[in-house]
C-alpha cells in the first residue's frame, strides 16, 4: 500500500507539477488578498436564504420551509452549501471566502485535466498557468459577488465529464455532466449564455462526432440528469408562471460599445481598478505596509511601475494569428472555444440590464485560455528544437505580467482600502450594532442590509428604509408608515456618509420629513474605515420631548 501511494505521488509530482504549482499560487494569492476588503452587499446576498425566512422563494416540505430561489434568475444552491459551513464555523471572513477560493482552486485543476484531454500536456500547462494568474478570475472567484465561483466549477466539471464520455463512452459520465450543468442553471440562470454557446459550438465544429454519439437512451439520460440538477429552477418557474424568463429575457443593443470595452478591460486585468479599491487621489490617510508580505508587495509594485495591464489580450491576438498552424482536433478545439465565446458574449451584449459588469464578462473564462493554450502549443511544435524554450519564455513573461497586476490590486487594497462597495468599515459597523439595543434597524441606502445581515447572522431586525421615501409622490399611507418609522422608540437608522452614498438624497428626504413632523435626528455613531474616512452614520429620531413613546 505504501509503495502504491509513493508511485501515485511520484506520478503527480513528475507529470503534473506545473498544474500543482499553478493551483498553489492561485490559493496563496487569494488567501493573502481576501481578508483586506469588506463584505460587498451582493457577495452576502446568498445568506438571505439562511438568516431571513422572508427572503426569496421557498417550497414547503411538511412544516419546514426549503429555500430554492433568491431572485428570479439566482438559485439558492450556494445557500445550501453554506448552511453547514456557517453552522460549524460562523460567518467570519474565512468561513465566507475560503470555500469559494477552494472552488476556484478546483476549477483551475479541473481545467488542466480538461485541457489534457482536449489538446495534450503542453496546451494544458499553458492554459492552466494563465488561468491561475488571471487577476480578475482570481478576484471574482475569491469575493464571488457575481456569483461566479460555482458557475466556473460546474461548467468546467461538466465539460470534463463530457470529454470523458466522448473518449470512453458510458452512461455515468454523461449523467454526471448533465447533472452538473443543470446545477449550473439553478445556481444562476445566466449559465444559459455559456451552455448555449457550448451547444452551438459543438454542433458547428464536431457535427459527425455528436451525431454518432446520439441515441434515444443517451438523450434521455442527459435530459433526465440535467432536469434533476435544475429541478429547483424548474419547480420555481412552474409555480411562478415562467418568472425567470418573463423577468429577464429582454434585449437592448444601445450599450453594445460599453460592453465591448468592458470585455477588453476584463481581458487585460484592469477592469476592477477604482471600483474594488480607492485611488491615491481619493485617500488622504494611506496606510503604510505592515509585515514582510505587504512590504514586499509595495516594493514590487513600485519597481514594476504600478502595472495595471496584463498580456492576455495581446496573447489572445497572437494566438489567433498562430491558429492556422494548428491541425485536426487542435484546430477544432480553437474554433470550438471561439464560437462558444462569441455566442455567449453576443447574448450578454444584447441582454438588457446584464453583461455590462466584470462578473458577467468573466463567465466566458476559461475559453480565452483554451484558445491561447492550444494555439501556442501547436505553434511551438513547428519549432522542433527551439519550440519548448521559446514557449517557456513566452509563458513565463505572461504569467509574471498577470501576477504583477494581481499584486497591484493587493497593494492598493492595503494602502488605500476597499472602494465604496468594499469598505472594511462594515466590520466596525457590525461590531458596533452588536452593542446597540434596537427594535428595527432601517437601512437607508443600498449596500448595507445584506452585508450586515450576514455578519450578524440574522440577529438584527433589518428593514429596507428607502421605501417609500424614494417615490416622487407620497400617499397618505406612505406618510403614516414614515411616521411610524421615525416615532418607534427602538428604531435605529443606518445611512452612508455623503461620500459613500449610492442613492443620494433619499436619507435627506426622511430627515426633512421628520423635521416637519417635530422630530430631529440624533447621531449615535459615525463609523470610519481603516483609512479614517467616515463611511456609516448610525442614528435615531427624537421628538421634542425625547424619544416618542418613552
Amino acid at each position: 500500500m505504501n509503495s502504491l501511494r509513493h508511485r501515485f505521488k511520484s506520478h503527480y509530482l513528475k507529470y503534473h507539477y506545473d498544474a500543482l504549482v499553478s493551483c498553489v499560487f492561485f490559493f496563496l494569492a487569494g488567501r493573502v488578498l481576501l481578508p483586506h476588503l469588506g463584505v460587498q452587499n451582493d457577495e452576502a446576498l446568498f445568506a438571505a436564504a439562511l438568516f431571513d425566512p422572508r427572503s426569496g422563494y421557498a417550497i414547503k416540505i411538511g412544516h419546514s420551509r426549503l429555500p430554492i430561489m433568491l431572485l428570479s434568475y439566482l438559485g439558492a444552491f450556494k445557500s445550501w452549501i453554506y448552511a453547514p459551513i456557517f453552522h460549524i464555523f460562523g460567518t467570519g471572513i474565512s468561513a465566507m471566502r475560503d470555500p469559494v477560493l477552494l472552488a476556484g482552486v478546483a476549477s483551475v485543476w479541473l481545467f488542466y485535466l480538461l485541457m489534457l484531454r482536449v489538446a495534450g500536456r503542453r496546451a494544458a500547462v499553458i492554459g492552466c498557468g494563465l488561468l491561475a494568474v488571471d487577476s480578475l478570475y482570481l478576484i471574482t472567484v475569491c469575493f464571488d459577488w457575481g456569483p461566479v465561483a460555482l458557475q466556473h466549477l460546474l461548467l468546467i466539471s461538466g465539460l470534463l465529464l463530457l470529454m470523458r464520455f466522448h473518449q470512453t463512452p458510458g452512461w455515468l459520465p454523461l449523467a454526471g455532466a448533465g447533472f452538473l450543468l443543470g446545477l449550473g442553471m439553478w445556481d444562476k440562470a445566466l449559465a444559459i449564455w455559456m451552455l448555449s454557446g457550448i451547444g452551438i459550438a459543438g454542433i458547428l465544429t464536431f457535427p459527425r462526432q455528436i451525431l454518432a454519439a446520439i441515441n434515444l437512451r443517451r438523450v434521455a439520460i442527459a435530459a433526465l440528469a440535467f432536469s434533476l440538477g435544475a429541478l429547483p429552477l424548474i419547480i420555481y418557474n412552474y409555480k411562478q408562471n415562467l418568472a425567470t424568463f418573463r423577468g429577464n429575457v429582454s434585449y437592448d443593443t444601445s450599450d453594445f460599445p460599453n460592453k465591448a470595452r468592458l470585455l477588453l478591460a476584463t481581458a487585460d486585468g484592469r477592469g476592477l481598478f477604482s471600483w474594488l479599491n480607492f485611488e491615491d487621489w481619493q485617500t488622504h490617510n494611506p496606510r503604510p505596509p505592515k509585515g514582510l508580505i505587504q512590504t514586499a508587495s509595495a516594493r514590487i509594485s513600485a519597481f514594476a511601475g504600478h502595472p495595471r495591464h496584463n498580456l492576455t489580450l495581446w496573447a489572445f491576438c497572437l494566438a489567433l494569428l498562430l491558429a492556422p498552424l494548428a491541425r485536426g482536433n487542435a484546430w477544432r478545439a480553437i474554433l470550438f472555444a471561439l464560437i462558444a465565446m462569441l455566442v455567449a458574449w453576443l447574448q450578454m451584449a444584447v441582454t438588457a440590464n446584464a453583461g455590462g459588469s466584470v462578473h458577467h464578462a468573466i463567465l466566458i473564462w476559461p475559453f480565452p485560455q483554451i484558445v491561447i493554450g492550444v494555439s501556442f502549443a501547436s505553434a511551438s511544435r513547428r519549432l522542433p528544437t527551439a519550440g519548448i524554450p521559446a514557449l517557456a519564455v513566452v509563458l513565463a513573461t505572461m504569467m509574471v505580467s498577470g501576477a504583477l497586476v494581481t499584486n497591484e490590486y493587493f497593494t492598493l487594497a492595503i494602502r488605500n482600502g476597499g472602494g465604496q462597495n468594499w469598505t472594511d468599515a462594515i466590520f466596525r459597523l457590525s461590531d458596533y450594532m452588536k452593542g446597540v439595543s434596537s427594535e428595527y434597524v432601517f437601512c437607508m441606502d443600498w449596500g448595507i442590509l445584506d452585508s450586515l445581515r450576514l455578519l450578524n447572522q440574522g440577529s438584527l431586525k433589518l428593514r429596507v428604509g428607502t421605501e417609500p421615501i424614494a417615490r416622487s409622490e407620497w400617499t397618505a399611507e406612505d406618510r403614516e408608515y414614515l411616521l411610524q418609522m421615525i416615532s418607534g422608540p427602538g428604531n435605529i437608522f443606518i445611512s452612508h456618509a455623503k461620500d459613500f452614498e449610492f442613492f443620494a438624497g433619499v436619507n435627506d428626504k426622511l430627515v426633512k420629513y421628520a423635521a416637519g413632523a417635530g422630530f430631529e435626528r440624533q447621531i449615535l455613531a459615525v463609523i470610519p474605515d481603516s483609512n479614517r474616512r467616515p463611511v456609516y452614520e448610525v442614528y435615531r429620531y427624537w421628538h421634542t420631548g425625547g424619544v416618542l413613546g418613552h
